[in-house]
């Protein structure tokens, strides 16, 4: 299980259980937006989008990214994970 950048569908990839849980994003240099969060309805309630999330932060980490959550569950998650906040971009 690790996160992959799919820079042709601009968009992070997890995959678990043969199915893939995505993060949609725009990037601008060193700044990337998530806008869309989804997971396949078998993988919703299991924590897939949690790890997912955990791995973009990671990722952030690791390559010196600033995240901008847009989309509702990123967002939420983002609240619920202080320690991630190390990694959201200031206004």
């Amino acid at each position: 299980m690790s996160l992959r950048d799919n820079s042709a569908f601009q968009r992070f990839e997890l995959e678990e259980c043969g199915l893939i849980a995505f993060a949609n994003y725009r990037r601008s240099g060193q700044h990337v937006v998530i806008p869309h969060v989804e997971a396949p309805p078998a993988l919703r309630g299991t924590g897939t989008a949690g790890r997912l999330m955990s791995a973009i932060v990671e990722k952030a980490r690791a390559d010196g990214f600033t995240v901008t959550p847009t989309c509702s569950y990123a967002a939420l998650w983002f609240k619920q994970h202080k320690d991630a906040e190390d990694v959201l971009a200031r206004s």
